[in-house]
């Protein structure tokens, strides 16, 4: 089978790890996953590019000049046509709209991931809009949690349509990786506690440095890394200042060595106010890491209170402060949950496993076309 992945990349973030870990695994087992990733003129975002490249995993641009480039549907078509691709997945509400454009009466099937909607303006809450109207017309629409899921046959997308595939990860990058971290004075002695998302709001990491304030002075040797880049950067260097936090956290931006970034930590930590299923949390508990985070999305299914790490409610910087103490006060804790947090993703969360139920959703959508 000949698969076109489609995405509009922001960075490499959830989405574009679920990609790559995908078509690596299509690839291997004898299939095809080309991706087509839109160079956008005012922040082209080609990281996705450039990581599928390195793997060898063929990767094409596709150009797009501002809000609406009437020339993208007609390379979307030449794209499809030239790979000879039996599906194109789609993923994100630029793809999503674009590729429908493109492929209105085409015999090829569309499927799409929705992996989380971030309505957080009201720009992308109108996108947001258009995009569950185009969704109603793909042969299969994945989400990756139930929240998401709910929403789009709220939507109006046909329940019939809607599969949730959880994401899953390959684990051999993980199982091995030496820290990389140590050399920025954090020793043994010194806990190191890992965040990892985009900085915007929904991500919550404003919550989390309130609570490393509340935390600071029982644990005044301790480090927080916050890994990843977003629109609230500025903001997070203030809020840094005025806390007095500037020797505890530490803003360390994208990274591309994030299994020796993982090996690094003590511990993680999502205060995310919204998710679906966080590549994030799937990653660190493959390196044997304990987390503690919000109840949000589908997050439960994955840190479970008291046996692979503990559980806030979102947006309550009190209980997070306390819930984060307590792990960082207990290491045979941390140990013993952190090795189950691995069995977990192990047993339940690989590559392998979401690979096979895209298979079957891609396989549904072929058929349906008959």
């Amino acid at each position: 089978m000949k698969i076109l992945q489609v995405i509009s990349s922001g960075g490499m973030y959830g989405a574009e790890a679920v990609i790559l870990n995908l078509s690596r695994t299509l690839n291997r087992q004898g299939h095809s996953s080309v991706l087509g990733i839109f160079s956008n003129s005012t922040n082209p975002n080609l990281q996705l590019h450039e990581r599928a490249q390195q793997e060898g995993i063929e990767s094409h641009l596709i150009s797009c000049h501002g809000q609406i480039d009437r020339s993208v549907p007609a390379a979307i078509r030449s794209m499809a046509a030239s790979t000879g691709a039996d599906l194109i997945h789609a993923h994100g509400y630029k793809a999503d709209v674009y590729v429908y454009l493109a492929m209105r009466g085409s015999t090829i099937p569309l499927v799409s991931t929705c992996h989380n909607w971030l309505d957080d303006s009201r720009l992308v809450w109108i996108y947001g809009i258009v995009d569950r109207l185009v969704l109603r017309r793909y042969k299969a629409v994945v989400a990756v949690s139930e929240e998401v899921k709910h929403r789009l046959i709220d939507s109006g997308v046909s329940p019939v349509k809607v599969h949730i595939v959880r994401n899953g990860i390959d684990l051999r990058p993980f199982k091995a990786a030496a820290p990389s971290l140590r050399k920025l004075g954090v020793t043994q002695e010194r806990l190191l506690v890992g965040w990892v998302g985009r900085l915007s709001r929904e991500k919550g990491p404003d919550i989390l440095l309130s609570a490393v304030a509340e935390m600071r002075s029982e644990f005044p040797n301790a480090r927080f890394i916050l890994v990843g880049e977003g629109p609230d950067r500025l903001e997070l260097e203030r809020s840094i200042g005025l806390l007095g936090l500037g020797g505890m956290v530490e803003l360390q931006g994208q990274r591309t060595d994030m299994p020796s970034v993982y090996a690094s930590c003590d511990l993680m930590v999502s205060s995310s106010r919204r998710e679906g299923l966080p590549m994030a949390i799937l990653e660190g508990m493959a390196s044997g890491l304990p987390w503690v985070a919000t109840s949000v999305g589908d997050v439960p299914t994955l840190v479970r209170d008291g046996q692979t790490g503990g559980l806030v409610p979102p947006e309550n910087v009190e209980m997070l402060a306390k819930c984060l103490a307590s792990m960082m006060r207990n290491p045979e804790e941390r140990d013993r949950m952190g090795l189950a947090a691995r069995h977990l993703i192990e047993a339940e969360f690989s590559a392998e496993r979401m690979t096979e139920d895209y298979l079957l959703v891609y396989k549904g959508a072929i058929e349906s076309m008959d």
